[in-house]
């Protein structure tokens, strides 16, 4: 499995952005296909973007879709999560995630089984 480990998070007024990063290690985390989610308290932990192996396809979540970009730096072995225009709503721990057991299930978070610590992102209104 790779290790992860997320960064980026903080507190911003809505209408700003953040940048999370997620640097993999332990081998090359184009080899597999990567996720992004969160989890808002006494939520269930949602899908927000993916980009399949080999910095392949992107996918996002609707709520995601035109503010949220996902990419990523083979280079430096990291994953990037570019937020604009966030929201209140947007607020949660954000997880990235490496090693699906099925590389078209990317919105599934059960699908994952290499996951980071988290990184917080609040927004305030």
């Amino acid at each position: 499995q790779v290790q992860l480990v997320e960064s980026g998070g903080g507190l911003v007024q809505a209408g700003g952005s953040l940048r999370l990063s997620c640097a993999a290690s332990g081998r090359p985390f184009s080899d597999s296909g990567m996720g992004w989610f969160r989890q808002a308290p006494g939520k269930e932990r949602e899908f927000v973007a993916a980009l399949a192996r080999s910095g392949g396809s992107t996918y996002y979540s609707d709520s995601a879709k035109g503010r949220f970009t996902i990419s990523s730096d083979n280079a430096k072995n990291t994953v990037y999560l570019q937020m604009n225009s966030l929201k209140p709503e947007d607020t949660g721990v954000y997880y990235c995630a490496a090693d699906p057991d099925n590389p078209w299930l990317l919105g599934s978070h059960s699908n994952f089984r290499s996951w980071g610590q988290g990184t917080q992102v609040t927004v305030s209104s």
